[in-house]
């Protein structure tokens, strides 16, 4: 799950540490996004080589592993472990999810091709699941249906951040794109980095945006148990979770698919049709409306 802090300059779409959540939290919440922010700045931005970067993702690791144990960390990143150690020892984060989160991002150091969905789907279980199933944690949620949920909706979110991209990550010779996607087609990455036969590239952007609307509604009910079990402040941050990530696919849907030429954002005006959206989900089986006509 893509996650965001008013510390930050950088963009993100799905909120989770706002003012919504309860307040004894929030300082968690925060430490977690610094830990996952600050490692994937290292692993995507800077002037670094690969071996540099793998090395400071190694470091950073070792920093992580020193806390979990009890020990202090180095005092290269401050502001990201003295944090995590105080909710590490409140919270009893799990040290697994949080090494997955940098096991993603080393990836990402060495990886910019995926063959298949499924082979994708793997990368979202270190670099997304995880931050859905710290947040439960913290919420004391750990039901096998809850985690699986909250796993479809953190790939989904993924799965749209990627599609909304493709104009700065194909530039980039960065492609989450599945190679068999694109053979499914008729295309193949120079196809996509030179902008070859609009019509091919929308349907397959638009195959994609299918699955992963297909893959959100999986997880649909999640903020439904959120709510129940946690409060309606967190229930409702949640369902604004969940329409962030449909409003991104519905402004792709909108623009007809092509991405490659242009990064749809959400703005005021999406935000408040999400917080409408998100109001009028049910408790019974909690289907987000569609937006595609909104405006």
């Amino acid at each position: 799950m893509a996650i965001h802090s008013c510390e930050t300059t950088h963009y993100e779409n799905f909120p989770v540490a706002s003012v919504l959540c309860p307040a004894h939290l929030r300082p968690a919440i925060g430490a977690i996004y610094r830990f996952a922010r600050t490692a994937d700045d290292i692993a995507d931005e800077g002037d670094g080589c690969a071996e540099s970067r793998i090395e400071t993702l190694e470091y950073f690791a070792e920093d992580l592993q020193s806390i979990a144990q009890g020990q202090p960390p180095s005092t290269r990143w401050p502001g990201v472990f003295f944090p995590l150690a105080q909710a590490m020892g409140q919270f009893h984060l799990p040290l697994p999810l949080l090494m997955d989160l940098l096991s993603a991002f080393s990836q990402d150091v060495v990886k910019n091709r995926y063959e298949n969905r499924e082979e994708l789907l793997d990368y979202c279980t270190r670099s997304a699941n995880p931050v859905g199933r710290l947040l439960l944690h913290l919420y004391g949620i750990s039901d096998p249906q809850s985690l699986a949920q909250s796993d479809a909706i953190c790939s989904a979110l993924q799965l749209a951040n990627f599609w909304q991209d493709l104009s700065v990550d194909v530039p980039r010779n960065r492609l989450y794109v599945p190679l068999s996607d694109l053979t499914q087609h008729g295309l193949n990455d120079q196809s996509l980095s030179h902008h070859f036969d609009r019509q091919k590239t929308r349907a397959l952007v638009k195959s994609l945006t299918t699955w992963t609307r297909t893959l959100m509604q999986e997880g649909v009910s999640l903020p439904h148990t959120v709510q129940s079990r946690a409060g309606w402040r967190i229930g409702l941050e949640l369902k604004l979770v969940v329409q962030g990530g449909l409003r991104i696919l519905d402004r792709i849907e909108r623009m007809d698919y092509n991405t490659l030429s242009q990064r749809p954002k959400l703005g005021i005006l999406d935000g408040l049709w999400m917080l409408w959206q998100s109001l009028c989900m049910r408790p019974q089986t909690l289907t987000p409306l569609r937006s595609k006509d909104a405006s």
